[in-house]
């Protein structure tokens, strides 16, 4: 790959030693992570600042990397903030907006700390969105209105699940194949 630098997002769970992002993180040049927070973990606005500051101590071109909440992260970033990004790998991106299973938090908590609406405005850089079939956390139809909405190519992964350590993914060899179609 070329100079580009790649800005790891998670999604809520932050680092996990075993998910795709973190192996990922390990096998790229210039890799990068937004930090995890200390403080306001279900803060949709700490978390858009925690984006902005990792992307603010990275120099030339960037590819975002997010997953789950992190894609969401990604979208209210975009309605604030203006910067290049090269491009954004999208995975599986949860559905605030959709009743999650037990376990998540509900759709009244995500709404108190500012995660709804879901923007729908077209992202200003290229994006892929990689979505599963069979997601516990977004229905394949919502995920093709939100790869319309943004205006990203979306990527039928098939069934993946959530595309996390539960759903049988540490390893996820395809994202690199994904991320080299961005560092054009």
């Amino acid at each position: 790959m070329s100079n580009t630098s790649f800005l790891i997002v998670p999604g809520l769970r932050d680092h996990v030693d075993n998910h795709w992002q973190t192996l990922l993180a390990a096998k790229l040049p210039n890799a990068h992570t937004v930090a995890p927070l200390e403080a306001d973990k279900l803060s949709c606005a700490a978390r858009v600042e925690a984006l902005q500051a990792a992307l603010e101590k990275i120099d030339g071109p960037v590819i975002l990397v997010a997953h789950s909440a992190g894609v969401m992260m990604v979208a209210h970033w975009a309605q604030k903030y203006s910067r290049p990004i090269k491009g954004a790998l999208l995975a599986t991106p949860a559905d605030v907006e959709s009743a999650f299973p037990e376990g998540y938090p509900s759709t009244a908590t995500l709404r108190e700390h500012g995660w709804l609406p879901i923007p729908r405005k077209p992202l200003p850089f290229p994006s892929l969105l990689a979505a599963s079939r069979n997601d516990p956390l977004a229905s394949f139809s919502r995920l093709q209105q939100l790869a319309a909405d943004w205006q990203s190519e979306l990527v039928d992964l098939g069934e993946v699940g959530h595309l996390n350590p539960a759903a049988g993914f540490g390893e996820w060899p395809e994202a690199q194949a994904l991320l080299k179609r961005l560092d054009v």
